[in-house]
């Protein structure tokens, strides 16, 4: 499913436009990046939690030529499903 498509369901299954959807969707995207920037951790009870951890730095390879290069420490999104979501699946 693409943004489209799940505009068009959410728009479907909550009875409002497609604009109003798109809205509401821009608007939870923005909340929820808007939190994991400030390394807060969002969690909707049933579906599941979106959580900031830190990578630690390491050593590749690079797959061409096998030279060993530094891979810099970075911060990723992990997201962890909740029961709900789980036993639908």
């Amino acid at each position: 499913m693409n943004k489209a498509e799940l505009i068009d369901a959410m728009a479907a299954g909550a009875g409002l436009s497609k604009a109003d959807a798109k809205r509401a969707l821009d608007a939870f995207v923005g909340a929820t990046t808007d939190s994991l920037k400030k390394g807060n951790r969002v969690a909707l009870v049933g579906f599941g939690s979106f959580s900031v951890s830190t990578r630690a730095a390491r050593k590749g390879r690079n797959p061409q030529t096998g030279q060993e290069i530094n891979i810099a420490a970075k911060k990723v999104v992990k997201f962890k499903a909740g029961s709900e979501l789980g036993s639908a699946v």
